[in-house]
């Protein structure tokens, strides 16, 4: 395969990463446009519209473009996808081969809407690969062999669990309780429990931060967040700890626990053995959650483990997938457009 030629896309709910061969991650980006409410033309993408932020005038809106890991607008996607690939990729000699990871529950609608806004990048070749496939083959397991492993890749949409032995997935589960779902939650009680309104970045900061899945007197970390105190109408700042977040996310965390648990009570004896051997891996951002793996390890009865670079493992696999293409089985696929099995 020509070097350089070919590119997975890790389409994500509040990122973009994109992985090149021969290169790595080589670009790592908000998914976020700015646009002009009154034309609809775009401003500004990733990083640089991710400043404006809660910062915009009446004539600019700043947007997320996806909602749990698919597309919400299309329109804004599409812009944003052409952006990123022409940042990505330079050259207009060879149209490349792109990789697609998505969800592993989504609809043909919301499949179409991927497609489309590839295709109209001028990519030459178009995969989709699920992401737990993708997230395995970028933390380095070798999906290939008659061995199980199972995936906990926790997004910024979606939560994605899927068993995988032989190249495929031999069970899964998705559901909409990942990174965004938490800042939500925090974000509402803070509201509801301290009449404090804060900013998307600092909820962020807060759950990287403060969020503990097992808190304790010695390991509870304060934190002072600044935003508007709503009683007095004015700007302040809250002291925010560990113990103050645990209710929030606790209900969260209980939702992962048990979507695992559901996806190991259908697997295959054979491949149980192998997971207990093996452990149960946790990628994506919001896997990053502290001591989620030591809770998770509670209920599961076997090892569970953060991978090396949790963060960019979809990226990563998304783009080695390509090189697999051959034997992967279920959850890589290829979608060009006129292609036909």
């Amino acid at each position: 395969m020509a070097s350089g030629n070919e590119i997975g896309i890790d389409l994500g709910t509040t990122k973009v990463m994109i992985y090149k061969e021969g290169e790595g991650i080589v670009l790592n980006e908000p998914s976020v446009v700015s646009y002009d409410i009154n034309t609809g033309d775009p401003i500004a993408f990733g990083d640089d519209a991710f400043r404006m932020v809660g910062k915009t005038n009446k004539r600019i809106a700043a947007e997320f473009p996806l909602k749990d890991g698919v597309i919400s607008n299309y329109t804004l996607t599409k812009e944003m996808v052409q952006h990123f690939l022409k940042k990505a990729y330079n050259t207009k000699v060879v149209k490349p081969k792109v990789c697609i990871c998505i969800p592993s529950q989504v609809t043909g609608i919301e499949e179409k809407a991927v497609i489309d806004a590839a295709n109209s990048c001028g990519a030459r070749k178009i995969y989709l690969i699920e992401e737990p496939i993708a997230a395995a083959i970028g933390s380095g397991i070798d999906v290939i062999r008659a061995n199980g492993n199972i995936i906990v890749d926790i997004g910024g949409g979606t939560t994605d669990i899927a068993v995988i032995s032989l190249g495929g997935i031999v069970c899964s589960k998705s559901i909409k309780v990942a990174g965004n779902t938490f800042d939500a939650e925090i974000t509402k009680a803070l509201r509801t429990k301290y009449n404090f309104v804060v900013g998307a970045r600092t909820v962020m900061n807060l759950k990287h931060e403060v969020a503990d899945c097992m808190p304790t007197e010695r390991t509870s970390v304060t934190f002072k967040v600044k935003g508007m105190n709503m009683a007095k109408g004015l700007p302040g700042t809250l002291d925010i700890n560990s113990f103050d977040i645990y209710p929030v996310i606790e209900p969260l965390i209980e939702q992962i626990r048990d979507a695992v648990k559901r996806v190991l009570e259908i697997t295959p004896p054979e491949l149980s053995g192998d997971i207990y051997e093996n452990g149960v891996l946790l990628t994506g951002a919001g896997s990053k959650l502290k001591n989620l793996d030591k809770y998770l390890e509670q209920y599961l009865n076997t090892r569970v483990y953060l991978a090396e670079d949790s963060r960019s493992c979809v990226a990563k696999g998304t783009g080695m997938a390509l090189k697999l293409e051959d034997v992967l089985e279920t959850g890589f696929r290829d979608v060009t457009p006129g292609f036909t099995k």
